[in-house]
């Protein structure tokens, strides 16, 4: 046991360093535009809780509802005997509001990409991911045991050779089911994927298209739904995961698509069959959640986020920085990994909470403050927070 400690010891060391070292935050308060931390309020800049649902009342009542008749846990994996009603109820709203037949939930995003990934591709198969990929894809198509390859980020004349190579190439004595696969917000960066341009190199190799909207289920779209119905070619994509835990304010993630999917990774995807369900109270408050982003407030609360979005942008620009994000996800590209701690913690002793994204997240050398904007942040949060960044950065 000391010979552990000794050898992780020194790698901590190695990592602080290097300005890589992580810590957690003790965060007193529910997530907002405010948060808490030591008895001391600070501007909230970093959170996936977009629409500001993560504390809304009508969720926290449908949870508190659930509580009261189903208890705390599930008790079993869904096969066995966890898959309470709350359940079936959330899935069936997944379904509607992505315009899909069916709908499943796994119990986080992570879970949902590595078990549908694995379950679809295997040893004889192509997986083609872009290079910014969220690391559970990335995980998703290594256990999968499928061939993979990476083209560089949106490069459609790269993906397009490697679909010229993989259906010329040939595994185990078969041609390879080709999966191509890729986030439509990416999240690091906050710009969005070629859809249009990936869905038609992908009919045209007649290749399989899985796209990951965790960053856009909520926001884009005339119904929300995502990316892929703003370019219009929701239709044509075989495979749509989405998460419960940006927009949407809870916890989980799903996948969606034609029922004969579904019926698949109900029996294939061991993320989703070895894993106990989710607490009842959570698919409750989703449930809360997808009416709420499939209405009138809905609209409204993104209306908001957008106007902010653009305030955020122009705010910007006036400092001198020009972003290529096209999402609530603006990055600001310090480059070394200690300046950006450095950066952060300087506005955190200004009071806002924007912590530092670095390697392995980033590549090295690209570190970087994600700053996201939120629906219930005001016009003064943010230019309180445009002008100490600015103060700061100069």
């Amino acid at each position: 046991m000391s010979n552990l400690n000794e050898q992780l010891t020194a790698e901590l060391e190695r990592a602080r360093a290097a300005g890589l070292y992580r810590s957690f935050r003790h965060i007193e308060s529910p997530q907002g535009p405010h948060i808490t931390l030591d008895g001391r309020e600070f501007l909230n800049f970093s959170s996936n809780d977009y629409l500001g649902l993560a504390n809304d009342p009508v969720l926290k009542r449908a949870a508190a509802d659930a509580l009261k008749k189903y208890g705390v846990g599930a008790g079993a994996s869904r096969l066995v005997c966890g898959n309470l009603a709350p359940y079936d109820k959330l899935e069936q709203k997944l379904a509607r509001l992505k315009g899909k037949e069916a709908a499943i939930v796994f119990g986080s995003g992570y879970a949902a990409n590595v078990g549908t990934i694995s379950a679809l591709a295997g040893e004889g198969d192509v997986v083609i991911l872009d290079k910014l990929d969220h690391a559970s894809i990335i995980d998703g198509a290594r256990q999968s045991g499928a061939t993979v390859r990476v083209y560089p980020h949106k490069d459609m004349r790269k993906l397009e050779a490697l679909l010229q190579w993989a259906v010329g190439a040939t595994f185990l004595s078969r041609k390879p089911r080709i999966l191509i696969i890729t986030e439509t917000v990416f999240s690091m960066d906050g710009d969005l994927a070629p859809l249009a341009e990936i869905v038609e190199l992908k009919d045209r190799y007649r290749a399989w298209l899985m796209i990951d909207e965790a960053h856009a289920t909520g926001l884009f779209g005339k119904h929300r739904r995502g990316v892929a119905e703003a370019v219009g070619v929701e239709k044509r994509v075989e495979i749509t995961l989405g998460t419960l835990s940006k927009a949407l304010g809870c916890a989980g993630g799903f996948v969606v698509g034609s029922q004969t999917l579904i019926d698949y990774l109900r029996n294939r995807a061991r993320s989703l069959i070895y894993s106990t369900a989710m607490p009842p109270a959570v698919c409750a408050a989703a449930s809360a959640a997808v009416d709420y982003v499939m209405g009138a407030n809905g609209q409204r609360r993104c209306d908001k986020l957008w106007r902010n979005v653009r305030q955020m942008h122009d705010g910007l620009s006036a400092c001198g920085i020009q972003s290529e994000s096209n999402s609530s996800i603006i990055p600001l590209i310090i480059g070394g990994e200690t300046a950006a701690v450095e950066m952060s913690q300087q506005l955190f002793e200004h009071g806002i909470f924007v912590p530092a994204i670095r390697f392995p997240t980033v590549p090295k050398g690209r570190a970087r403050l994600r700053v996201t904007a939120m629906a219930r942040h005001s016009t003064e949060d943010i230019q309180t927070f445009l002008k100490e960044f600015d103060d700061l950065s100069r």
